[in-house]
Parts: structure tokens; C-alpha cells; sequence
């Protein structure tokens, strides 16, 4: 089945992105699961490469490679990455530039769409 999660959060102030990455992951950790993950608004700044994070406190850049090692898809909306100064080469591995034009595709493609 194909799930596309889309994170409209910040990484950090709320657990919205922090929880729907929760769930990308052990869906992708199920047999016949394809994941995909678009990064959107405010959510475009949980893809930036470098995060240092508190011992104990979660670090999504490190949750967003595990979904990647999981072969799941990471994209990042241009226009939203733009804004904030991240360039695409501030992007944690894995993660790349996406549009609306892929998330629209994303959607009529998926099974299932969740929004955080």
C-alpha cells in the first residue's frame, strides 16, 4: 500500500512533524509499504541538514534518514525551502527539492494521504 505523509510543521515547538514521522517509519518498517514523506511550510525546516539536538530530545533530521534507509521518498517543497534560506545542498541526506506539481502526483498516486 502507498502512504504519502504530509508535514505542514515545524521540527521543533510542537510534535506534530515529530508524530507523523513516528508513524511514516514503522509503516515503512511493514512488508509491501511505500512511504513517502513531503515537507511543506513551516514542515520544509525538518529536512535541514545539521540539527543538534539535546541529549534525550529527537532529532528529526536522524528520523528522516532512517526513513530513507527504509527506502521511503523525502521531498521538500521548493518554493517553502526558498523562503526560509535553505539551499538544496542544507538538505539532510536523502531529501530532495520537490514541487506541487510532484506532491499532486504523490497524491493521485497514493492509498492513503496523512496530514500533520
Amino acid at each position: 500500500m502507498k502512504s504519502l505523509f504530509i508535514l505542514n510543521d515545524p521540527p521543533y515547538g510542537t510534535e506534530r512533524s515529530y508524530n507523523g514521522l513516528r508513524l511514516a517509519y514503522a509503516l515503512a518498517k511493514r512488508e509491501g509499504e511505500q512511504v513517502r514523506v513531503f515537507l511543506i511550510g513551516d514542515g520544509a525546516s525538518c529536512a535541514k541538514r545539521g540539527q543538534k539536538t539535546p541529549n534525550g530530545y529527537y532529532n528529526l533530521e536522524s528520523m528522516l534518514k532512517g526513513l530513507v534507509a527504509r527506502k521511503a521518498e523525502i521531498a521538500v517543497c521548493g518554493s517553502c525551502i526558498d523562503a526560509r534560506g535553505i539551499a538544496d545542498a542544507d538538505l539532510a541526506d536523502g531529501a530532495t527539492r520537490g514541487s506541487m506539481e510532484q506532491l499532486a502526483s504523490w497524491t493521485t498516486e497514493a492509498d492513503r494521504v496523512l496530514v500533520f
